[in-house]
């Protein structure tokens, strides 16, 4: 398997992220991957070698847990923070549903992980992982069966299915089982099936409309049965958040994406323009949070967490190397978690 150093400059990198005939001991411009499929990184993908050719499964619980990848875990906490401010703004004064928030928030965490074990299995099975900068993956790093894998992703799944299903059942909308059904199979289908479509460029997209727009409004409405403009606007500030996360993730392994075929926004638009606007998507939602402020003082304290989003920007812009580009990720994230949290309080206090 190749694999390329996170320390290694990204220019290097994309002078010598493709194998050649001599590298892989193939002719070169052979698909090297078996058999047809419409998929671009599954025909691109070397045969499997070493270690994501031969799981053991001896992942260790330490495996496991970097598997759950928790510095994407604040994704899924700030938007059910802004959703539940936004239900406190909404009821009457003292009404609060710490139940329903809770199982919200079980929802998103379960949602989250669950994705992240299935984009693991997927992109470890297609051989995408190959070519991956940074900590190898349970599936392509050999490290779990990919079945194995596959189970604890479903039983993610399982977990955010039941928990909705509590949440329907206490809310009595019966119809967002339907909404929870749709964030179950784009979870699967970003990185799963055929044709996924994190591989053609709207993983962000589907990011925004799940995890900011769904999530926060969600949220809102299963604690009041309404959804108001602190819900609305909270989502697309969260959601233009958690879009930065994935693009400066997909700028971090946009050598090796296009080596495999994957093609994400930052493949598509380039490196350039996909740090610029990278820095867009985390700056916008803080002209949110002064609009709030001027009828919730407390949310001044938000544009605090540009002391995080402001160093993520200039880093990502000038980064030479991957190992920048993972710190700007996790800035980022931890700037979704306060820029929830806070502007929830905001809401609520």
């Amino acid at each position: 398997m190749q694999r390329l150093n996170p320390s290694e400059t990204l220019g290097a990198a994309a002078s010598g992220g493709q194998p050649t005939g001599k590298q892989t001991g193939k002719p070169a411009g052979k698909p090297a991957g078996t058999g047809r499929s419409g998929n671009p990184a599954k025909r691109n993908a070397p045969q499997a070698h070493g270690r994501s050719g031969s799981a053991t499964g001896s992942a260790t619980a330490g495996d496991w847990i970097s598997g759950a990848r928790l510095r994407t875990l604040p994704l899924a906490i700030a938007p059910v923070a802004l959703g539940t401010g936004a239900a406190i703004v909404a009821s009457e004064p003292g009404v609060f549903h710490p139940v329903r928030a809770l199982l919200a928030l079980i929802v998103a965490l379960c949602l989250q992980i669950g994705v992240n074990y299935a984009n693991d299995y997927s992109d470890g099975i297609r051989g995408t992982d190959a070519y991956r900068v940074g900590p190898a993956r349970l599936t392509g790093g050999g490290a779990a069966r990919p079945r194995s894998v596959l189970t604890v992703a479903l039983a993610f799944f399982a977990l955010a299915a039941l928990a909705g299903l509590v949440l329907v059942i206490l809310s009595g909308q019966w119809w967002l089982l339907l909404v929870g059904a749709a964030a179950i199979v784009a979870a699967w289908f970003y990185t799963g099936g055929k044709r996924p479509y994190g591989y053609f460029g709207l993983g962000e997209l589907f990011v925004f409309v799940f995890f900011g727009l769904v999530a926060t409004a969600g949220t809102t409405f299963v604690q009041v049965g309404t959804v108001n403009l602190e819900s609305w606007l909270g989502g697309v500030a969260i959601g233009l958040i958690a879009c930065a996360v994935l693009m400066v993730n997909n700028l971090r392994d946009i050598v090796p994406d296009k080596a495999s075929g994957k093609r994400t926004l930052a493949v598509l638009i380039g490196n350039l323009p996909g740090r610029i606007v990278f820095c867009v998507l985390l700056l916008v939602p803080f002209l949110i949070a002064a609009f709030f402020a001027l009828f919730y003082p407390l949310a001044w304290f938000v544009l605090f967490v540009l002391l995080l989003a402001l160093p993520a920007c200039l880093i990502t812009v000038t980064a030479k190397t991957a190992a920048e580009l993972i710190l700007a990720l996790k800035l980022t994230s931890f700037s979704a978690l306060l820029y929830g949290l806070l502007l929830g309080a905001a809401f609520a206090f």
